[in-house]
């Protein structure tokens, strides 16, 4: 505990009180609901979950209205509510290709056996302000048909079929998955554990470093192969019942980049695989942890690392947002007693200087005179 923060208890509590009273804003604007956020701002609710580590739509919007919009500080809030919560097993992977879809698109074939469902998305909106939602306007049913279920393969197994992609790889029977929420990462570290750090990494620096190795710096030229949203079931294997018992369905983000490979000695020439995975609906987050996940996978592949992307412990190291804002946020408590040492170190290798350049220019001025 810092000396100088002991007696600030009190301006303490009253700060606590301003962000109460800030955050509730006008009292004559209704308060909001926690429904009014899980249904109007999902795409936040979703990055909350997805970068909080918790499915749970109700528990993010809280967060949300407590950290007043900001996502950061509502992902730390949910984050340490999650290690106050039981872990009582594992579920089964995830099978998402029995997803029940509500949006899915690729950019390397047209016509896709299940086709391809635009479903929900600002792709092809105006970036136009909508001033009717301002005023509260009725918005229309959008229009539905019946449709017969069609099997919707990867685009990947596709590829597959004439051996122009590498093998999807099995899990090893030997290995058990990691978790990073229980044990401390170490580099090198196996994919499955870096892929679950970039699935929980900051958006927005995932972002960066995916536009970096589209710029060059990687050498990193993708197509995506697959972006697919909708509602997956998990099941629970438990040990007196022969058959996994259902939990209910989480909604995902998957996909799935395909890039080009030259080959190495060990492999010939084909396309590789970029993953992601995340929570709710954030196809962006899904994309940049693809491009960083195959950058990561350079040596793995026989590519030089030449990019900050491709390198492991540079990009795990620093995606974690909770942990990049304590480290930053911390330069705001009291720091007296170390910038008094700083000043005094200062003052005294100034001190120094001086000497130094006033004895020099007064044996100047003696060479000088001679």
């Amino acid at each position: 505990m810092y000396v100088a923060v002991k007696g600030g208890e009190a301006a303490i509590a009253n700060a606590h009180s301003l962000l109460a009273d800030r955050r509730r804003g006008d009292r004559s604007v209704p308060a909001l609901r926690l429904d009014q956020i899980v249904e109007q701002l999902a795409l936040g609710v979703d990055r909350v979950m997805s970068e909080g580590s918790l499915y749970d739509r109700e528990l993010a919007a809280l967060a949300i209205v407590q950290a007043r919009g900001d996502m950061i500080e509502a992902i730390f809030l949910v984050r340490a509510y999650r290690t106050t919560l039981p872990r009582f097993g594992y579920t089964n992977a995830i099978d998402t290709a029995t997803m029940l879809v509500e949006r899915r698109v690729s950019a390397t074939y047209k016509d896709l056996p299940g086709g391809q469902l635009l479903g929900p998305t600002f792709d092809y909106t105006h970036r136009l302000l909508d001033p009717e939602l301002a005023a509260g306007a009725d918005v229309p049913a959008p229009l539905r048909r019946e449709t017969e279920a069609q099997a919707m393969p990867r685009v990947s197994a596709i590829l597959a079929r004439e051996g122009l992609i590498e093998p999807d790889g099995d899990m090893p029977q030997d290995h058990a998955p990691g978790d990073i929420t229980r044990e401390p990462l170490e580099f090198p570290m196996a994919r499955d554990i870096r892929l679950q750090a970039l699935s929980r990494g900051d958006e927005g620096f995932l972002l960066a470093l995916g536009y970096s190795t589209q710029r060059g710096y990687a050498r990193n030229h993708p197509f995506v192969g697959e972006i697919r949203i909708g509602e997956v079931e998990l099941e629970l294997d438990v040990p007196e019942l022969p058959f996994a018992v259902p939990l209910g369905t989480v909604r995902v983000t998957e996909c799935q980049m395909v890039n080009q490979f030259k080959g190495s000695a060990k492999a010939p020439p084909q396309f590789t695989r970029g993953y992601g995975l995340v929570f709710g609906q954030s196809e962006r987050k899904a994309m940049a942890m693809a491009l960083c996940d195959r950058a990561l996978r350079a040596s793995e592949l026989g590519e030089d690392i030449v990019a900050a992307a491709q390198d492991e412990e540079f990009v795990i190291s620093h995606s974690d947002n909770v942990q990049a804002t304590g480290f930053v946020e911390h330069l705001k408590l009291p720091h007296y007693v170390d910038f008094q040492a700083e000043l005094d170190l200062v003052r005294r290798m100034r001190a120094e200087h001086d000497a130094r350049e006033n004895g020099g220019k007064v044996e100047n001025k003696r060479e000088a005179a001679e």
